[in-house]
């Protein structure tokens, strides 16, 4: 056995090729300063996290290829907060990878892909219409990227891409979540009771304007922020172009972007809390305007959502900024050195017509993040 595992041992090194692993990533300190309102109840913190991220990628030839990230895959973005007495642990985990081949006209990959929400706040009303409090207390708001804080910006799934006219059309089927719900009369359960998504998009340009219409279809019920056993489905777009086509404006240096999407749900065999049947009837907006100039970007979200679901009827209106700038200390071929401050602003009203009540929300973020890149 020894002989055996020795042999392949010295096969796996002299064979005539091997794909070359090329490892990037980044580390991260982060100084938070949170300031919340919770309807006139004040609570400020001070935080010290930090989070560090492995990359690598490997090209197998005749465009194929494979791409990992490596981080501590919790709950908060991979950033881990000082424990008391810095009792924390911080284990490195394989938070997303996938594998696939890109083409001349098309591409394909499949695993635990990155959706890029940062940049693309579909995923973060599709998913979090709603507010709710989370499983730490915290509310999760359709505002303040909570996506990638809580999904780590990634869903399993196969995606498809291929050129069709002027523009680039990708699909991604994505499987949401794993149920077993047996055989029964009720829609989408059995073989196919496993939650399932499908997201398209095509993105095009007319001149030097970008625009990428995309939607989110659920293909069976699923689980969300606040209900499970629903079906809903999300529209709209990201359009990008230069501040210069705006006369008051007048500057090609700074790019401007808007988003628009709207979300909606009526689903008679939803749940709450996973508890009893009740016939969900919610939609959603969000809309973003964002600025990007060298090492300075900020935006601004707006979101409303009306919920008509009998017990938990109400009307939630949010705000939310986020303004950064970052100062570059060091740069190589090597790698960076980078200091950025950044503020997070979120106000939220929330009018129950239960109890025919209103209450105010808003939280201040101040941080300070310092990175290295290699």
């Amino acid at each position: 056995m020894l002989s055996l595992a020795a042999m392949f041992a010295v096969l796996a090194y002299a064979s005539p090729a091997s794909a070359e692993l090329k490892i990037s990533g980044d580390a991260s300190t982060r100084l938070r300063g949170q300031y919340i309102d919770d309807n006139g109840n004040n609570t400020d913190d001070l935080y010290f996290s930090y989070r560090v991220r492995l990359k690598g990628a490997a090209d197998l030839g005749d465009g194929y290829f494979f791409k990992t990230m490596l981080t501590n895959d919790n709950l908060a973005g991979g950033w881990t907060s000082v424990g008391t007495n810095n009792t924390e642990s911080a284990e490195i985990e394989v938070s997303n990878f996938y594998f696939g081949r890109k083409m001349e006209e098309s591409h394909y990959a499949i695993g635990r892909l990155p959706m890029g929400s940062f940049n693309n706040p579909i995923y973060d009303l599709a998913l979090y219409p709603i507010p709710r409090a989370g499983v730490y207390g915290s509310t999760r708001y359709t505002l303040d990227i909570p996506f990638a804080t809580y999904n780590m910006d990634r869903m399993f799934g196969m995606n498809y891409g291929t050129k069709i006219g002027d523009g680039e059309l990708n699909t991604t089927l994505i499987v949401f979540s794993e149920d077993s719900d047996g055989n029964t009369e009720s829609e989408g359960d059995g073989f196919f009771g496993d939650s399932y998504g499908l997201h398209l998009s095509y993105k095009f340009n007319v001149g030097d304007i970008t625009i990428d219409p995309q939607a989110i279809i659920a293909l069976t019920d699923g689980d969300g922020n606040v209900y499970q056993n629903v079906s809903s489905n999300t529209v709209g777009a990201n359009i990008a172009f230069p501040a210069g086509r705006i006369p008051v404006i007048g500057a090609d240096d700074v790019k401007l972007s808007v988003s628009g999407f709207y979300t909606w749900c009526t689903d008679n065999n939803g749940k709450y809390d996973a508890t009893t049947t009740t016939t969900v009837d919610y939609d959603a907006i969000l809309l973003r305007l964002k600025a990007e100039k060298g090492s300075a970007m900020a935006w601004v979200d707006y979101s409303r959502a009306n919920d008509d679901t009998n017990g938990r009827k109400a009307d939630y209106d949010s705000v939310f900024l986020w303004a950064q700038y970052k100062f570059s200390i060091y740069e190589s071929a090597a790698g960076s050195f980078s200091l950025t401050p950044a503020l997070r602003y979120l106000a939220s009203t929330t009018d129950n017509a239960e109890t025919d009540t209103e209450t105010d929300y808003s939280k201040v973020r101040t941080e300070l993040i310092a990175t290295v890149t290699f």
